[in-house]
C-alpha cells in the first residue's frame, strides 16, 4: 500500500475536529488498507511503532538532528532550515515547505525525469514503517549517524506530504487531535462490526494494530474469542468516587466489599511457569524496577498460569508502616536496583483475580473472582490479599474507612458482591467506588487533572511558569477541558524544574483534543498528570469543564487550587472526568437522599 494515501488521510484529519468525521475518514481508509499493513497504519496513526507494553524504544533523534536531516534531504542548509523553524514552530511544516520548493522549481525535461524516478521510488507503508522500526532499535557506537542517514534516505524518497507526517512522527508530535477511541469508531465502521466488540477486544488484548488485523483477516467473529493472556496486560477495570456512605451503598449494592485503599502502585501480575511479568496500570511492564515483587509472586502464586491483580506498597523496613506512593517513586529513579530494594522494601496486596489456567474470570462475578485468588495465593506478610471486610450499612462502611486512614491508607474501594459484578476492563463505573477524603482540605477529594499549558513567571518566578493550565478529561467528546490554573504547593525546586520537565511536551499551538477560552503563553500535548486540592468547587465563566450543564454558557472550576504530587502511573485519560467534577459539584448543592438498607436487605 502506498504512503502517500495514508499521509493524505492525515492531511485531512489534521483539518478535521469533529470525531465522527474523523472517524468516518478513518474508515474510509481502513477499507483500503490491505491486511498485511493495517496493523502498520494503526500504529502509524497513533504514534507508535507498537503497542508500549512490549516495550517501546524511543525514536532517539533529537531536534538537531532532526534539522540536519531534513538540510540534507532537501539539499538545504541547516540554518535555513532552523530559521523556517523558529517562523513555522513545527518540523514537519518546514520539511513540507522545502519538499513543495523543490519540486516547483523542476520543469521541463527535468520534471518529467523526476517523475520517472519517483514512480519507482514511491513509498510504501512497509518501507516507512521497517525503516522507522530501524531506527528505533539501532543502539550504541555510531547508531547516532546511522539513525540520521535513515531518515535521510526516507525523506529523499518522499513527498512534500509525506516527509511532513514522517517528521512528525519521529518527532512524537503526529497533531491529528486522534485518539484510541476515534481509531476504534473507525475500525468498527469499516468492518461492520458493533463498537462494543471492539472495545471489548481492545480492553482484554490492548494492541489496536493486532485487533485491525484480526478483523481484515478472520472478522468480527474472531474477536469473539480474544481471552486473558499470561504476558500481555487488560486495560484495568476502573472505580468512580464518592464521599457519602450512605449514597456509596445504594450504588453498590447490600452487602459490599469495602477494601483497603493503598497509597502505592497499582499492578497486574503474570505468572506462566517460572516467568513472571508486572505491568502498571499504564500497561507499562515494570518488571525489572521490582525484583522482589517477582520473587514473591513466583513463591506464592500456586497456579501454572495465573493474572491477578494488586498494589505495591512502599513499607518501613523497621516500623512495618505503610509508606506513601512518593517513595516508590524515590525508589524507581535510583539506578541500582538493588541497592533501591534494601532502602525502600514493598509488600504486596491483592484484590483481584482475572485468570487462571485456562479459565477467563472476567465475566465471573467478583466473588468468584475473590474465590479464586483465595485459592491460588499463598498468603504471608508480604504478599497477600487485601484487607477489607463485608459491610451491610453506612456505620459499618464509616467504621471500616476510620480504620483504613488509621492504618496508613487513603480511604476504602467499595465494591459490588452483586451477579453482575463482573471485570469491567478499561472502564469506569460504579460497580467500583473509591470512598476517600482528604482531612487536610475543605474540598471533599482530592482531583487528578492533565497539563495543558502554562503561564511565564514574573518576579522571583521570572525564568520558570508562575502557573500552569489545568484540564479534566471529557471521555464522552475525548476531549480535555479546563478546570484551573494552579501555581501554589510547588517547592522552589520543583518550580525550577518545570519547564525541563515539561519542554518534551511543548506545542506551538493548543492540542487539538484542548478545550480552552483561556490564552496560554505555552501549550503543552496533554500528557502529564497532577493530584491538586483545593477550597472548593465553583460556577466559572472561563473554564471549559462540564460547561452548560449547570447554566448555560457557565462552566465548574476549582478555587483556591494547589498542587499535591506528579502522578506518573496515570495517563491523562485516567485523570478525573468532566462527570466526576460535575457530581462532585452537585453533592456541594443538595443533599443527598439517605435511604438505609431495610428489612432482608439489611
Amino acid at each position: 500500500m502506498e504512503f502517500s494515501l495514508v499521509a493524505q488521510t492525515l492531511d485531512i484529519l489534521e483539518k478535521t475536529s469533529s470525531k465522527i468525521q474523523q472517524a468516518a475518514t478513518l474508515a474510509a481508509l481502513f477499507k483500503k488498507t490491505p491486511a498485511i499493513d493495517i496493523d502498520k497504519v494503526v500504529y502509524f496513526i497513533l504514534g507508535i511503532l507498537w503497542p508500549d507494553w512490549k516495550g517501546m524504544p524511543e525514536i532517539g533523534i533529537a531536534e538537531k538532528g532532526i534539522q540536519k536531516a531534513i538540510a540534507m534531504a532537501t539539499n538545504t542548509t541547516e540554518s535555513e532550515v532552523e530559521k523556517l523553524y523558529k517562523s513555522l514552530g513545527d518540523f514537519g511544516a518546514v520539511v513540507e515547505k522545502l519538499k513543495l520548493g523543490k519540486q516547483g522549481k523542476a520543469s521541463g525535461l527535468m520534471t518529467f525525469i523526476k517523475s520517472a524516478k519517483e514512480e519507482k521510488k514511491r513509498l510504501d507503508v512497509e518501507t516507512v514503517y521497517n525503516t522507522l522500526v530501524k531506527i528505533a532499535m539501532l543502539q550504541g557506537e555510531g547508531s547516532r549517524d546511522m539513525k540520521l542517514r535513515l531518515l535521510t534516505a526516507l525523506l529523499m524518497d518522499a513527498d512534500a506530504k509525506e516527509a511532513k507526517y514522517i517528521v512528525r512522527f519521529v518527532e512524537g508530535r503526529l497533531r491529528l487531535g486522534v485518539g484510541e477511541a476515534t481509531v476504534m469508531d473507525g475500525l468498527a465502521t469499516a468492518f461492520g462490526v458493533s463498537r462494543d466488540l471492539v472495545e471489548r477486544a481492545y480492553n482484554i488484548f490492548p494492541d489496536l494494530g493486532a485487533i485491525a488485523k484480526t478483523l481484515a483477516e478472520k472478522g468480527g467473529g474472531e474477536l469473539k474469542n480474544i481471552k486473558p493472556t499470561p504476558g500481555i496486560p487488560l486495560r484495568p477495570m476502573l472505580a468512580e468516587r464518592g464521599s457519602d456512605p450512605v449514597e456509596i451503598l445504594n450504588k453498590a449494592g447490600f452487602p459490599a466489599l469495602a477494601e483497603f485503599k493503598y497509597d502505592g502502585e497499582r499492578a497486574q501480575i503474570h505468572k506462566k511457569g517460572d516467568k513472571i511479568w508486572l505491568f502498571s496500570r499504564r500497561l507499562e511492564e515494570i518488571t525489572h524496577q521490582y525484583p522482589d515483587v517477582v520473587e514473591m509472586a513466583l513463591k506464592h502464586i500456586k497456579a501454572s498460569e495465573a493474572i491477578v491483580e494488586g498494589e505495591i506498597i512502599a513499607v518501613d523496613p523497621e516500623t512495618e508502616e505503610f509508606k506513601p506512593f512518593q517513595e516508590l517513586m524515590h525508589r524507581k529513579r535510583k539506578k541500582d536496583i538493588h541497592e533501591a530494594v534494601k532502602e525502600i522494601p514493598v509488600v504486596v496486596r491483592l484484590f483481584d483475580c482475572l485468570y487462571v489456567d485456562g479459565v477467563d474470570l472476567t465475566m465471573k462475578p467478583l466473588p468468584e473472582r475473590r474465590e479464586y485468588l483465595r485459592k491460588i495465593v499463598e498468603e504471608s506478610d508480604e504478599f497477600r490479599i487485601a484487607e477489607g471486610a463485608i459491610v451491610k450499612d453506612s456505620k459499618e462502611l464509616e467504621q471500616l474507612f476510620l480504620k483504613a486512614v488509621d492504618a496508613g491508607c487513603e480511604g476504602l474501594v467499595v465494591k459490588s458482591l452483586g451477579r453482575d459484578s463482573v471485570y469491567q476492563a478499561g472502564v469506569r463505573g460504579w460497580l467500583w467506588i473509591k470512598y476517600k477524603r482528604d482531612y487536610k482540605s475543605e474540598l471533599t477529594d482530592t482531583v487528578d487533572l492533565v497539563v495543558v499549558g502554562a503561564f511565564h513567571g514574573r518576579g522571583k518566578r521570572s525564568g520558570t511558569y508562575g502557573a500552569l493550565l489545568l484540564a479534566a478529561y471529557d471521555p464522552d467528546t475525548d476531549r480535555f477541558v479546563t478546570v484551573c490554573k494552579v501555581g501554589t504547593g510547588f517547592t522552589d525546586e520543583e518550580l525550577a524544574q518545570l519547564p525541563r520537565k515539561l519542554e518534551p511536551y511543548k506545542l506551538p499551538n493548543k492540542h487539538q483534543r484542548v478545550d480552552s477560552d483561556i490564552e496560554a503563553d505555552v501549550w503543552f500535548e496533554p500528557a502529564l498528570v497532577m493530584e491538586v486540592t483545593g477550597a472548593e468547587l465553583t460556577l466559572s465563566p472561563v473554564h471549559t469543564c462540564c460547561r452548560g450543564w449547570v447554566k448555560p454558557g457557565v462552566g465548574i472550576s476549582i478555587r483556591f487550587p494547589r498542587f499535591i504530587r506528579w502522578r506518573e502511573d496515570k495517563s491523562p485519560t485516567e485523570a478525573t472526568t468532566s462527570k466526576e467534577i460535575y457530581e462532585m459539584y452537585l453533592r456541594k448543592l443538595r443533599k443527598i437522599e439517605r435511604v438505609e438498607p431495610k428489612g432482608e436487605e439489611a
